[in-house]
């Protein structure tokens, strides 16, 4: 029986990867990938040279029994996402699941994920988080939302470019416009973009601009702010 290896891919420069998960993606039997066109570019560029296979949110229910086969036929198998460690907002818990159910060794290489340099250089505390993700899209949205209005750490969101202002709206609705955040954007790329200040003043930013990139919203908790005699 061989092993379920889970690489994190860079999350926009192609230089954030280590040598180990080179080496590793290298010496696997096979690759799942989340989308085999984005992680063919990172491969080539490596000259990885191995099977790779689509594994992603609408194909892993009919897949896994399928891979759990594969890996217990012997076949070393490497996950990989568009970008950062699978499992995070990305398919990957499923599988890792399923193979712990069936005695399969699990190995996680450590590496890139979007939240961490935005939340680092975001100027919000960051010894204690609590991670979102994605916030669901219509049902259960104003709940969720509304639960974390007391929440007292600081909150971390994924997003995509045409939700980014109606979220940021979201927030300054239910947590007050005077709440600080911090929106970063095409991170480790050339067009990097960290914007930071009040929720009134990054939604006045990006009223008029047209946003592109993947999106980390790194919020302020609830903290009763200081008043001075």
């Amino acid at each position: 029986m061989s092993e379920l290896i889970l690489v994190p891919t860079p999350i926009g420069n192609l230089k954030d990867i280590t040598y180990r998960a080179v080496e590793v993606l290298k010496n696997v039997d096979i690759i799942l990938a989340e989308d085999t066109r984005t992680s063919s570019v990172l491969l080539k560029h490596y000259t990885i040279q191995k099977p790779l296979f689509a594994y992603h949110k609408f194909n892993e229910h009919k897949q896994i029994q399928t891979i759990i086969e594969k890996i217990q036929n012997g076949q070393k198998t490497a996950l990989i996402s568009d970008a950062g460690t699978p499992g995070i907002s990305d398919p990957g818990f499923l599988l890792v699941r399923e193979c712990i159910k069936n005695g399969i060794p699990v190995e996680t290489l450590p590496g890139a994920v979007a939240f961490i340099p935005a939340l680092v250089n975001s100027g919000l505390p960051c010894e204690r988080f609590v991670f979102e993700g994605f916030l669901p899209q219509k049902k259960g949205r104003q709940k969720r939302l509304k639960e974390l209005a007391e929440e007292k750490r600081t909150m971390v969101f994924y997003e995509s470019p045409f939700r980014l202002l109606k979220t940021l709206m979201q927030f300054a609705e239910i947590f007050g416009e005077n709440r600080k955040v911090s929106v970063s954007r095409e991170l480790t790329k050339i067009y990097e973009e960290n914007i930071r200040g009040s929720l009134s003043e990054v939604i006045a930013y990006f009223k008029n601009k047209t946003v592109k990139g993947e999106i980390v919203i790194i919020l302020e908790g609830n903290v009763p702010k200081k008043t001075h005699n």
